[in-house]
């Protein structure tokens, strides 16, 4: 009993004078998918305030059928949207007698085909955003690191009349499902190789969007899918807890390398041959190697003789630092890596943290042609100690973004030492530390590793008359050499890596991979604001490139960790990036969606802020915050 106080008297009111009136009943028809496409759909009389959970109690109820229903759930057909927040109401969600919805799993059946070439029928939700999917299927699989990868929808290929009904193996992992731990089934199919058709520049055009489900984007039950890896920051590989993961990134750099989605020399392309060959070999001889863990134990040994390591998606050099001092040299220069011009030669003198370089020994003492400060910069090798190529590519901050420029020293002494003072002035060090000798010994090292056993001879090389050259280099080669020439070149240079088990030559096969200039890029076509023409937009692991389409030149280069902000108006579909120094870059999409470069750009910072220790969370809130633009908003 509830009372009332006016001026007068006390009016007691029961509970009902509080209720809100009661809303109208009206007819909502739902289809339930499992009674058939010819069943018509189930009407109930419901009101506006009855709350999504109640409706399915009695769409349940009317059906009379007993199963388990926990997997089902609403979805409503013309907004393209799952009902899942069940305590809302119908008309908190805004629907009406004209809805249509449909009673249907939210977990079905799909077909998942992997970097090795082997397709897979994996349980997937089509109700979670790609990303948490994709993080569960790396769960089945054993993959960890799943936010490295994602989906994306395969070639449409033209079948041939005679592979019209042919139908390749699909393993069914429908009745695994995601839990913690490792999972044994995993290495079942670590070791499938088999082709398959990759083409990474149109990769940026077919990526599902990661905030958005499955059956948002048009994926039905037993679709075919890829998951390949996204990202080109891969962390922590740790060969003994990721067989699978390695496996499957060497088949995606594997093909990457032989469809020619990025270049290399013809002396890394024999050394990829090689390493190819010397796997298959290994992978025959010893079928169990990849599927234990301890034939991968001594791969952290492996990488401290080499000296090297891998993180962030790309390589660098562990040195020690202990002794600069100044030097001085000639040494060939070129600006600009995809000006495909010859280099010139310069006297450079090495200060502090900066080069400076002269038209000659003589001029040095005057003012240099240019100086460079190398503080903030990036190092990297380019080098290969077969062909006496030792390359140090520099890239170079600077108000406008980075500029890009190639140093190339005569021998692997002149090398040792340049590299080692722009390694040193790059973390802001001066010449006047104490690290010199270290740091030349470390690199030193490094290229004894790579060299070549110039002194033998022709005769000692085996002959295998069974090597299949046309799989382990690209067309380029099949057309410029015939296999009796290849051969002999792939053969010499596995001499240098024939005593590597196959974990450490995978291993050597990506760091050979991610050590080339174009490597992790991801390219797409823009119009940029104020221009006429169409260019280029490079995407990496930590920079933009925008690049000239007529010529292929490098114009300018902006790193990550100079942005400021960025936006996306997309109601003119343009993406807007402030960086530091006042400068303002604005793009629209003309080959991919900006939604799809929005989230590249965002994922890209995601990883950076990654923690490498192991028990590091991944914060998906983040990501999506990061990655979904005014969805996730």
């Amino acid at each position: 009993m509830c009372f009332i106080v006016c001026a007068f008297s006390l009016f007691p009111l029961c509970q009902r004078c509080f209720s809100p009136p009661s809303m109208a009943a009206w007819d909502l028809s739902i289809i339930l998918e499992d009674l058939g496409p010819d069943t018509p759909p189930i009407t109930l009389s419901v009101s506006s305030d009855l709350h999504v959970g109640g409706v399915i109690i009695k769409l349940v109820e009317k059906t009379q059928m007993k199963r388990d229903w926990s997997d089902y759930a609403l979805w409503w057909e013309q907004k393209q949207q799952w009902l899942l927040r069940t305590a809302w109401t119908l008309e908190k969600y805004g629907i009406h007698a004209d809805a249509r919805l449909l009673f249907i799993p939210q977990h079905k059946p799909l077909k998942l085909g992997l970097p090795s070439g082997m397709t897979l029928k994996v349980w997937a939700s089509f109700s979670s955003p790609v990303f948490q999917a994709v993080m569960t299927i790396c769960r089945i699989l054993n993959i960890r690191h799943p936010e490295e990868l994602s989906l994306l929808r395969p070639l449409e290929e033209k079948k041939k009349k005679k592979d019209k009904d042919k139908v390749g193996e699909i393993y069914d992992l429908t009745g695994v499902r995601p839990a913690k731990g490792n999972h044994s089934h995993a290495s079942s199919f670590a070791r499938h190789h088999e082709g398959y058709t990759n083409t990474h520049s149109y990769f940026l055009l077919r990526w599902l969007d990661s905030s958005r489900c499955l059956r948002q984007q048009g994926v039905q039950e037993n679709d075919l899918l890829w998951l390949r890896f996204k990202y080109y920051s891969f962390c922590d590989i740790e060969p003994k807890y990721d067989a699978v993961r390695l496996t499957q990134l060497y088949e995606q750099a594997r093909w990457a390398i032989l469809l020619e989605d990025i270049d290399c020399t013809e002396e890394e392309m024999m050394l990829f041959g090689a390493l190819q060959y010397h796997i298959g070999k290994v992978s025959q001889s010893e079928p169990e190697r990849m599927s234990t863990n301890a034939a991968m134990e001594n791969l952290e040994s492996a990488l401290q003789s080499l000296e090297v390591k891998m993180e962030g998606g790309r390589i660098y050099f562990t040195l020690l630092y202990n002794n600069l001092k100044r030097t001085k040299s000639a040494v060939h220069f070129r600006p600009k890596k995809l000006t495909l011009k010859g280099y010139k030669q310069y006297w450079f003198k090495f200060q502090d943290t900066s080069i400076s370089y002269f038209k000659s020994k003589e001029e040095s003492v005057g003012e240099p042609i240019q100086q460079i400060n190398l503080k903030g910069g990036e190092v990297a090798p380019d080098v290969n100690v077969a062909s006496q190529k030792f390359l140090i590519r520099l890239l170079i901050p600077s108000p406008e973004g980075m500029n890009e420029v190639y140093l190339r020293c005569e021998n692997e002494q002149q090398y040792a030492h340049w590299m080692a003072g722009c390694l040193l002035a790059s973390k802001g060090k001066s010449l006047a530390d104490s690290s010199f000798q270290s740091e030349i010994q470390s690199i030193r090292s490094f290229l004894a590793v790579q060299k070549t056993n110039s002194g033998s001879s022709s005769h000692t090389l085996a002959s295998d008359e069974s090597m299949n050259t046309h799989s382990l280099v690209s067309p380029r080669y099949h057309k410029k050499y015939k296999p009796k020439q290849l051969t002999p070149r792939i053969l010499e240079a596995y001499q240098n890596i024939s005593q590597l088990s196959m974990t450490d030559a995978m291993m050597r096969f990506l760091q050979t991979w991610q050590a080339l200039p174009d490597f992790g890029i991801s390219y797409v076509v823009v119009r940029f604001k104020g221009s006429r023409k169409d260019e280029v937009l490079g995407i990496a692991s930590n920079r933009l490139i925008r690049i000239d389409l007529g010529v292929g030149d490098v114009v300018k280069t902006w790193r990550y960790n100079n942005m400021k902000q960025w936006n996306v108006n997309w109601d003119i579909r343009q993406v807007a990036i402030e960086f530091e120094g006042n400068v303002n870059v604005a793009f629209s999409c003309v080959t991919a969606d900006c939604k799809i470069v929005h989230e590249f750009i965002g994922g890209y910072i995601f990883m950076s802020t990654r923690s490498r220790e192991k028990s590091g969370t991944l914060n998906e809130e983040l990501f999506h915050k990061l990655t979904g633009g005014h969805e996730a908003l």
